[in-house]
């Protein structure tokens, strides 16, 4: 019974043993791994008294009275703030609100804007009562600045600020600290190397020392439970790069808020001849962000000297544009001016303000006389392009006229602007070429009432005919007409004549003010430069260990760990391996697999 007794003891004595061995070379192999990443830990939880902790709760047991009561309180606010923080500083949370603004801009591009076309957004409402009652409740028609995507911005925001920070200053300590000392066990290590020679321990190290220095390695020797060793370690830069990647992230949404509040953008059609003046008044449409001023606007003038299109009469590209190009001058506050040509995606830069070319048409120039002969306009209306090939539709309004009684009235002309006509019973009068090959205006004249003196806003490009008649033949049949240029038609009833004199051509710009440009460029770049190091370079760590074996010659041991598996890992150590024989050869003898040649 005695020898039971002492043999039990023994055996759990070297249970004991062993567990607290493998114990010490796990705390090992974790100091090894430890900071290879800066991604954020979790709080480690506090200790507790026996008894105390409460489920559900971070106040623990509340004390009798008021006090206890608020402290308690406190306690608890404390600690779902903390919880709270962690959750929404993790990445996983981060990953969810990018997510989530990319799914909360997709009401924006799919439903018209108040801020980018109001009168597109007010047609949907009156096509759609019921369902745009809906939307407004749910800031649809403003989704870019609605109080749900502005949550999402400013959580993402506050997120990335919460994970930058702590990250940063971990790493800051791990670029001031030493690499991790070796673990116990080399072996266990995902790359692992080992070989004898009979150069001195001490000379072994200090040629490993200098090798991992040249390659550029953060080296450092020191003593360890396993003996004297040599750690080493790089490939900082990719958490450095990783660290870049979310900092340009938070420039690029400062820079994008930046710009939404502090932008001004207008359109501007201009027939050939015409001048603009960067004034709130000379636009056909503007909007701006909540914070722009109008009196930001860049002191600037153009004029549109020529505009030049040229298109492809190739079979297989037939209409196909070749060329578009705005010839302008354009002056500034001081007086200078400077000629300038215009493309498409090549803007000409005024200041803070961009000028890009986005169309092109013709505008027929007509001249109307009214009944008493005398002239009532005359002057290019623009046409608007309904296709490829620039049939386009537009409308001549004459307020100005007097009739052969000499009662003042007004005219109304709507019609189609053909630069190459073509007719059929399908389509009708149409364009088969964008170029002015057979350019015919065909029309059809109205007199009335055109409502522009009804103080409501009208759409210059069409024509109310709700108070208007349509001129008649002697037939009775609605008056339609095609010209030429240099033709005229008279109306019936000595009504005056419309002379079509030629076209001219237009183009349309858009005029832009914009904040963070630069700041939002610079943060793309540096974002993709932060993303390429992160996901390039990889952090790893690498020991050598030489101490005298039993036999008194010296055993070499190399390991390598990376953040992540790579098969450049073992790559690496068997050439950092064979880079230090020179200074450790392997000895002949010790070739056996198990204990001689190095093995990845």
């Amino acid at each position: 019974m005695a020898n039971d007794s002492t043999t039990r003891t023994q055996t759990e004595t070297r249970t004991e043993t062993r567990t607290q061995t493998e114990a010490e070379t796990l705390a090992d192999e974790a100091t090894a791994a430890a900071g290879l990443s800066t991604a954020p830990a979790a709080d480690a939880p506090e200790d507790e008294p026996a008894g105390t902790a409460v489920p559900g709760s971070f106040g623990g047991p509340r004390a009798p009275g008021a006090l206890g009561t608020a402290r308690w309180l406190l306690r608890e606010l404390t600690g779902w703030a903390r919880w709270t923080w962690r959750q929404l500083t993790s990445m996983r949370v981060a990953l969810i609100l990018l997510f989530l603004l990319a799914l909360a801009s997709i009401p924006g591009s799919l439903i018209p804007q108040d801020e980018v076309d109001a009168t597109l957004a007010q047609e949907f409402r009156t096509r759609n009562e019921a369902l745009s009652g809906f939307y407004d409740k749910l800031q649809l028609f403003d989704v870019y600045s609605s109080v749900w995507f502005s949550a999402i911005y400013t959580l993402l925001f506050v997120s990335l600020i919460g994970c930058i920070v702590p990250r940063t200053w971990q790493f800051i300590g791990q670029l001031r600290g030493r690499p991790p000392r070796a673990p116990r066990r080399l072996t266990r290590m995902p790359a692992y190397t080992t070989w004898r020679t009979d150069a001195e321990p001490e000379r072994v190290l200090d040629a490993a020392h200098g090798l991992l220095r040249r390659r550029r390695f953060r080296a450092h020797r020191e003593d360890g439970p396993g003996g004297a060793h040599v750690a080493a370690e790089k490939g900082y830069l990719r958490e450095a790069g990783n660290l870049l990647f979310h900092l340009a992230l938070i420039v690029m949404l400062v820079a994008f808020a930046a710009g939404r509040l502090y932008y001004a953008e207008g359109g501007k059609l201009m027939v050939t001849g015409e001048g603009f003046a960067n004034t709130l008044t000379q636009y056909d449409d503007f909007e701006s962000g909540s914070l722009f001023d109008v009196d930001d606007l860049e002191p600037f003038g153009f004029t549109l000297n020529e505009f030049h299109a040229d298109y492809s009469r190739d079979s297989v590209d037939l209409g196909t544009a070749t060329e578009f190009r705005a010839d302008i001058t354009y002056w500034t506050a001081d007086g200078a001016e400077q000629d300038a040509s215009i493309e498409v995606n090549h803007p000409v830069h005024v200041g803070d303000a961009r000028i890009r070319l986005l169309g092109h048409g013709y505008a027929p120039v007509v001249t109307v006389t009214d009944g008493q002969g005398q002239i009532a306009f005359s002057g290019p209306v623009p046409f608007l392009p309904q296709d490829q090939a620039l049939s386009s539709t537009g409308v001549i309004k004459v307020s100005d006229y007097v009739g052969p009684d000499g009662e003042p009235d007004q005219l109304g002309f709507q019609g189609f602007f053909n630069p190459s006509f073509a007719l059929d019973d399908v389509r009708g009068p149409h364009s088969t070429f964008p170029e002015p090959d057979l350019p015919v205006l065909t029309l059809n004249a109205f007199h009335g009432d055109l409502g522009v003196n009804s103080g409501l806003p009208q759409n210059v490009y069409q024509l109310d005919t709700t108070n208007m008649e349509q001129f008649r033949d002697a037939d009775g049949e609605p008056v339609r007409f095609n010209l030429l240029p240099g033709e005229s038609f008279e109306l019936p009833d000595g009504m005056g004549t419309l002379t079509y004199e030629g076209f001219e051509n237009w183009a349309t710009f858009q005029i832009t003010t914009k904040a963070g440009n630069d700041w939002a460029l610079g943060g793309a770049l540096a974002a993709v430069a932060g993303l390429a190091l992160s996901l390039l370079l990889q952090r790893r760590r690498v020991w050598v260990r030489a101490y005298a074996g039993d036999d008194g010659r010296t055993v070499v041991e190399m390991a390598s760990l990376g953040r992540t598996e790579s098969a450049k890992i073992p790559e690496e150590l068997a050439d950092l391996a064979a880079r230090l024989q020179p200074d450790a050869p392997l000895i002949p003898e010790s070739a056996d697999p198990a204990e001689g040649a190095p093995r990845p």
